[in-house]
């Protein structure tokens, strides 16, 4: 089923920023491909809500990036949808702490996995069609790529390399298509409970004084998206916190 409309893929966006991410480039024109892994039902819901905008403008696929057959299937299954990829935004990603002394193989299988391998498998996996639309790719890295989260070792290294993949494919896949990072800061707490005090820790780093919101990276992914002499460039969205030591 063909389109004159851009299409973008958006890994994880059935909740919170992805489902952001999705609903802005949606309003902005682009038909979306709507990736989860597990929230079938949010990723159905947030589908239908924009298909009744515009009708046959968005599809949800299932994929476990971590298993590169089904990576590959998923790559597939959006070209022969959609029939074209303007757009890529690797979002999908997995947080939680590791403590040094009690890493375990799975956790760093598991943090790297969804972090840096399936970005870099998918964008090699769609580099064909990407360069064929010149098209664009946007990474989700994180301003601790940069200057590690305490308590976060494996995931701060696995956006360290997601950073440097973005670099790296820039030079790879110039001229035809860009490619490009946002490092968002304290935009939303996370899913897991946080303290008053630790937020409040957080904050006193932030220079605007506030959390941002998941328009702040909406709009950044459209400014980068319409960009188009800018490529290997990381964004930071984070409310000037980037510019502390620590």
């Amino acid at each position: 089923m063909g389109s004159n409309n851009k299409t973008a893929l958006i890994t994880g966006a059935a909740k919170r920023i992805g489902a952001k991410l999705t609903e802005a480039l949606h309003q902005s024109g682009y038909d979306v491909a709507i990736h989860y892994r597990s929230a079938a039902t949010e990723a159905q819901e947030l589908a239908d809500r924009l298909n009744q905008k515009r009708p046959n403008s968005a599809k949800t696929f299932s994929a476990d990036l971590n298993n590169l057959e089904q990576l590959n299937q998923l790559a597939e299954d959006i070209l022969r949808h959609f029939g074209q990829l303007n757009l890529l935004i690797n979002n999908a990603s997995t947080f939680y702490p590791t403590p040094i002394e009690e890493t375990s193989l799975h956790q760093w299988d598991e943090l790297i996995n969804s972090n840096l391998r399936a970005p870099y498998f998918l964008c090699a996996t769609l580099s064909k069609t990407l360069r064929e639309s010149n098209g664009c790719i946007i990474n989700m890295i994180d301003i601790h790529a940069q200057r590690g989260l305490p308590g976060y070792p494996i995931y701060s290294i696995a956006k360290a390399g997601l950073e440097m993949l973005t670099k790296s494919l820039a030079k790879e896949l110039a001229p035809q298509v860009r490619v490009n990072g946002i490092s968002p800061g304290a935009i939303l707490w996370p899913e897991q409970e946080v303290s008053s005090t630790e937020k409040a820790n957080i904050l006193d780093k932030v220079l605007l004084g506030r959390l941002g919101v998941e328009e702040d990276l909406a709009q950044a992914a459209i400014y980068l998206s319409q960009a188009e002499y800018i490529t290997g460039q990381i964004l930071a969205v984070d409310g000037g916190k980037s510019l502390f030591s620590h």
